[in-house]
């Protein structure tokens, strides 16, 4: 499960996806990305402590999650 931040979502999720140069290695074997959430937030700082929030559940809350969103 990769979890990030990005100001072009659909343009992000493209390069995960090999369509367009810089995606990360980390999703570059892990294809094809499917976008399961996505939230908008007032500021990058905000943005960024949601990513770091998401980052630290477990992969069973990850899981619950992706479940409430898919």
């Amino acid at each position: 499960l990769y979890t990030g931040i990005a100001a072009h979502v659909a343009r992000r999720l493209a390069q995960h996806n090999g369509e367009k140069p810089g995606g990360a290695r980390y999703t570059a074997g892990r294809r094809p990305v499917r976008l399961v959430y996505e939230a908008r937030f007032a500021s990058r700082s905000a943005a960024l402590k949601e990513e770091a929030r998401i980052k630290r559940l477990s992969r069973r809350e990850k899981g619950e999650l992706v479940t409430a969103y898919a």
